[in-house]
């Protein structure tokens, strides 16, 4: 799915109004429906609604909203945050056909509107949309801070009002807190950029994409180097099961984890890659720490390493792809060691994380014997030691960018929408995921993983998307079955299966 800029969206807009030969109230009274399908499926009938509405094109879907939830039995009432000689076309045309039954306020400037609210209120932001320049200050930031002290539910229209589309027009001088911070965004047709990175991403709370038919024609001319991976994004990159496939044809991975006291990051690892669809499990530890591996995975073949961390290579031969850095620490021996499993790698791809990505920024010469086609998995803090500082959001992908296309590999920065760097400057942005995953642990699992779909045969761009996406879905149904609270790392082993059931339904 693209991920186009505001400037994008308000031409596809036009495209579509031109193509289908439509107005540009059919075209809100369209999403409109959708986003109110949105929330008559998914809000109680006996919650009351009240409509915040600004001035333009997401007023007036909020506008359409409430006459068309009201007409379902909501109750609705409206809070116009502009005169009324202040609105658009479209917005004041969508204000004259409210019914009797929707009650509609004009906020003057003050939070006493809201002292009566119940609690029970949903509040449905369509303030502002993408059209936003500039960000959000006098009286219209203090209405979206009054909002935000509210405990009520909030909903946002397509984006948080307050928020920009793009990262480049969120300026310092926007005031603390002059964004709405919702529990779920309707987004309209495909996410903002804006919404999935760390700066702006967490006033969105949970985002929906509302699909609402825009021309599909443009959408897939418009030139953009971001995308949003989805389910179906996933499901057509599986590979078929073969009826006459045997371990040795499934390919074999190894892992390179673990040292003394940290076995719990070779078997983590070992349960993501046994879990993978892979043929065959190598992993490589010190002998001391064995048995974690193989009295919670007797399928996973051992090899003994004889110091208490890596110091030795194991055997190469027969494997497909190596994964490394899971608890390996970083002694003297073990970058001697990594160094030298580097230059015999030989071409076979790798999956590098943890130790061995800081291994690597202290001995930047070591980089460049990464082999081609190997995927990196850095989180920001390792991020920072292979590339340096950045200032903002948009020079963070521009030098994640940068680092695959240098290495010719996949650069995955893992957290929140994970971000997956392609060498040919496409960055894709993952549509699942928690806040339970943020336990130690959750990457060494994910490193596994994206070693044995490698070893399994996919390439690095599609091991690193489908894998992306399996552990984010992974988490997804360990966080609904113990809570967020209450996962961990582990708990993502055990439901791989069922996320790759999910995508064999889609196929």
């Amino acid at each position: 799915m693209k991920i186009l800029t505001a400037d994008q969206i308000r031409e596809l807009d036009r495209a579509t109004v031109e193509r289908e030969g439509i107005d540009t109230v059919a075209l809100m009274e369209r999403a409109a429906e959708a986003l109110a399908g949105w929330v008559a499926s998914n809000i109680a009938a006996e919650a009351p609604l009240l409509f915040l509405v600004g001035k333009g094109n997401n007023g007036g879907d909020g506008l359409a909203m409430a006459r068309i939830l009201f007409h379902a039995g909501f109750d609705c009432t409206v809070l116009l945050a502009f005169a009324r000689e202040e609105l658009g076309p479209d917005m004041a045309y969508n204000l004259r056909r409210l019914p009797a039954g929707v009650g509609v306020t004009q906020w003057q400037g003050g939070a006493e509107v809201f002292v009566e609210l119940s609690p029970q209120t949903v509040i449905v932001d369509a303030l502002l949309g993408t059209g936003l320049r500039g960000g959000v200050d006098g009286p219209l930031a203090g209405l979206i801070k009054a909002v935000n002290n509210l405990p009520n539910t909030k909903i946002s229209i397509d984006l948080p009002s307050g928020m920009a589309a793009e990262p480049a027009l969120e300026p310092a001088s926007v005031e603390e807190g002059a964004i709405i911070d919702a529990d779920t965004t309707l987004t309209i047709g495909f996410p903002k950029l804006a919404m999935l990175l760390p700066e702006a991403g967490d006033h969105c709370g949970r985002i929906e994409v509302v699909d609402i038919g825009l021309d599909r024609e443009f959408i897939d001319c418009a030139p953009t180097p971001y995308f949003y991976f989805t389910a179906a994004d996933a499901a057509a990159l599986l590979l078929p099961e073969r009826k006459f496939a045997h371990k040795g044809s499934n390919g074999s991975a190894l892992l390179v984890c673990g040292s003394a006291g940290m076995a719990g990051a070779a078997v983590l690892a070992a349960g993501g890659a046994l879990r993978s669809g892979c043929g065959l499990v190598k992993v490589h530890l010190p002998g001391s720490e064995r048995m974690a591996v193989q009295a919670n995975y007797p399928s996973a073949l051992v090899s003994a390493d004889v110091g208490e961390w890596f110091s030795q290579l194991p055997p190469l031969e027969g494997c497909n792809a190596i994964g490394v850095g899971p608890g390996l620490g970083t002694a003297e021996a073990t970058v001697k060691a990594f160094g030298e499993l580097l230059a015999k790698a030989e071409g076979r791809p790798m999956v590098i994380d943890a130790d061995a990505l800081n291994i690597i920024a202290a001995n930047p010469a070591l980089g460049r014997k990464i082999p081609r086609g190997s995927i990196l998995t850095p989180h920001p803090g390792e991020l920072r030691r292979l590339v340096g500082e950045w200032d903002s959001e948009e020079r963070k992908i521009a030098v994640a960018s940068e680092l695959a296309a240098l290495l010719g590999s996949v650069v995955v920065v893992k957290g929140a929408h994970t971000m997956v760097c392609l060498p040919d400057g496409r960055i894709y942005f993952n549509s699942t995921g928690n806040s339970g995953m943020a336990k130690g642990g959750s990457g060494d699992v994910l490193t596994g993983l994206l070693t044995g779909l490698l070893a399994r045969g996919y390439s690095a761009a599609s091991a690193a998307l489908l894998g992306v996406w399996l552990h984010g879905a992974a988490g997804d149904k360990a966080a609904e079955y113990h809570t967020p609270q209450a996962m961990n790392s582990a708990d993502i082993i055990d439901f791989i299966g069922e996320a790759f059931a999910e995508l064999n339904v889609k196929c």
